[in-house]
């Protein structure tokens, strides 16, 4: 919507007003909540608001017929603002668009109350509106987009050995290490939107067997053609087995996990398809720059990437890769969106020993942005969810022989 006024009262006394405009939903108890305000305009009875976007929700709680409560004030800058007016409306007024209909009376009742001849402290007119559906991340799910899911584990010489028990990479026959869990707690939610639960999975910062090379990227199952295994089971083992035939080594870099996802959803940028990469480390990263901008030509695409971190180490880095402070740039090129969420596993270590409980908490806090993440990248390209979902096709089976 769009609004601007036309002769509001003069509050400041060398100056004009400086107004902006509150709305206000009304509740079912009769109170109000406010649910947005405009930008001052400054020095002016005629301002121009920007246009402003407020969900339907949020202004009537999806109740066409009900008061909306608009107040307009002059902005001062102790925060005394001095009250100009108000009106009221409704949904289904202000969908009429702009109209004789949509011009209201600012009304100050006090004023109204002492002068006789008042007759309201200046006008309000809607000068545009319009309604855009909001989809969401299940509308897109049911209209048959995939989450591919891709997990990269840190195997760098920083995690300790893990034939000895204070490593984190170490291998109890009692309980899950911190990576398992991690992994278990983020992987066992996102499988059940991946129809055939097969995941690539995937090292970094390890000496290979048989040349002792060190790679960024390297399949878990050992099978570069192939690095897919079956469900989180299938990882799991993968990652028991490469901790028997790999060294940590180092160091921590991670654009290569990143532009290997990366190039994948390069692939498929028409909505049917969005990529998760799961990254769980130990710490201090070493191609900052690098990875900085993966994550600034990665967020162009259908993609997200978590990054747990494992540990007691200082994650200052992480924390800055997770844009939600502060966008990631690279060589003064802003991230298009937020697409990396960065959580410490320790902060979710439940002190009564529960791992389920700790799990359950870790994979709500990993997964929140993922459905807005999800949304943004579909907005931004005018992708709108398949009326119709695509039909199932089942896998083709070569014939039997005959006998």
């Amino acid at each position: 919507m769009q609004f601007c006024a036309h002769k509001l009262d003069k509050k400041d006394f060398f100056g004009r007003s400086d107004p902006f405009m509150v709305f206000y939903r009304s509740n079912e108890d009769g109170t109000f909540t406010i649910c947005h305000k405009t930008e001052v305009v400054k020095n002016t009875l005629n301002p121009v608001w920007q246009p402003i976007t407020i969900p339907v929700r949020a202004l009537c709680n999806g109740d066409y017929e009900r008061s909306i409560k608009v107040e307009v004030y002059d902005w001062d800058r102790d925060g005394s603002h001095d009250f100009i007016g108000e009106f009221t409306t409704s949904y289904r007024e202000l969908s009429r668009g702009q109209s004789q209909f949509n011009v209201y009376e600012v009304v100050n009742s006090k004023k109204k109350l002492k002068k006789r001849r008042y007759i309201n402290s200046g006008t309000v007119t809607l000068l545009s509106f319009s309604v855009e559906a909001e989809h969401t991340f299940l509308d897109y799910i049911k209209a048959g987009t995939q989450i591919h899911f891709t997990v990269a584990i840190d195997f760098t010489a920083s995690n300790g050995n893990p034939s000895q028990s204070t490593s984190l990479h170490y291998m109890n026959p009692y309980q899950m290490n911190a990576y398992a869990m991690a992994l278990k707690a983020v992987g066992e939610i996102i499988q059940d939107y991946e129809s055939d639960k097969m995941f690539p999975a995937l090292g970094f910062g390890a000496k290979l067997p048989p040349d002792g090379r060190v790679s960024h990227e390297f399949p878990l199952n050992g099978n570069v053609d192939n690095p897919y295994c079956n469900g989180m089971e299938g990882i799991l083992e993968a990652y028991h087995q490469s901790l028997k035939t790999v060294q940590l080594y180092g160091p921590t870099n991670f654009a290569p996990v990143i532009n290997h996802v990366a190039r994948y959803a390069a692939a498929v940028q028409d909505g049917s398809q969005y990529f998760v990469l799961l990254i769980i480390t130990d710490g201090v990263i070493s191609d900052m720059a690098h990875t900085k901008e993966a994550i600034v030509n990665a967020a162009m695409l259908p993609m997200s990437i978590i990054i747990v971190g494992v540990g007691q180490a200082e994650f200052d880095a992480m924390v800055e890769l997770d844009g939600d402070d502060v966008r990631v740039s690279s060589r003064g090129k802003l991230a298009e969106r937020d697409i990396v969420q960065f959580v410490p596993f320790r902060d979710y270590m439940d002190r009564t020993g529960n791992h389920v409980l700790s799990m359950a908490r870790l994979a709500k806090d990993v997964l929140a942005e993922i459905p807005d993440q999800l949304i943004l990248y579909m907005k931004s390209r005018g992708i709108k969810p398949n009326q119709t979902p695509p039909d199932y096709s089942p896998p083709v089976l070569s014939p039997s022989p005959t006998i």
